[in-house]
């Protein structure tokens, strides 16, 4: 027979809720204020930093997506959004003739260092400011093993075989 769990204290309840909130607040306040002043979603500049820092500014659709943490599906209409803006190009992979590459272009890297100071300004405004004086270190580590403890731990799984 398994023991029951141990109840939340006050400071640990506080603290999965703040949690729980901040994980739906901060991205949406984010996505918004990119958005609004440099009319690129969340999503797309992600596929863009992530092409840039991906050797040759390419990867797989199926490698972008995991990255992303997005299904391939909402991948593919990112991409073809970013592709009718000239900011990425499909290419199939040399080595798999039945993948595509997604490719980030000179453009895509201009687009994407456009945005980057309003992004940045709303990371600080949104998230960072709001950490000082804590411990980022030991914060940053419980926040990874949140993401690799449990259910999670499948998805980290999942994203990182694709």
């Amino acid at each position: 027979m398994t023991a029951a769990p141990t109840p939340l204290s006050s400071d640990e309840e506080a603290f999965v809720r703040a949690l729980g909130r901040a994980i739906i607040v901060v991205p949406r306040a984010l996505d918004a204020e990119l958005m609004r002043e440099q009319r690129i979603s969340m999503n797309e500049y992600a596929a863009l930093m992530h092409l840039s820092e991906a050797p040759d500014r390419r990867m797989r659709m199926s490698e972008l997506a995991s990255a992303c943490d997005l299904s391939l599906s909402g991948m593919t209409r990112i991409v073809t959004r970013l592709e009718q803006q000239r900011f990425v190009e499909r290419i199939r992979c040399p080595e798999d003739a039945r993948g595509w590459n997604a490719v980030l272009t000179d453009a895509g890297l201009t687009r994407l260092e456009q945005a980057y100071p309003a992004h940045l300004a709303s990371v600080r405004r949104h998230i960072v400011d709001h950490a000082a004086g804590l411990d980022l270190p030991r914060i940053t580590e419980a926040l990874r093993r949140f993401a690799t403890t449990g259910v999670c731990a499948e998805h980290a799984t999942d994203s990182s075989t694709a």
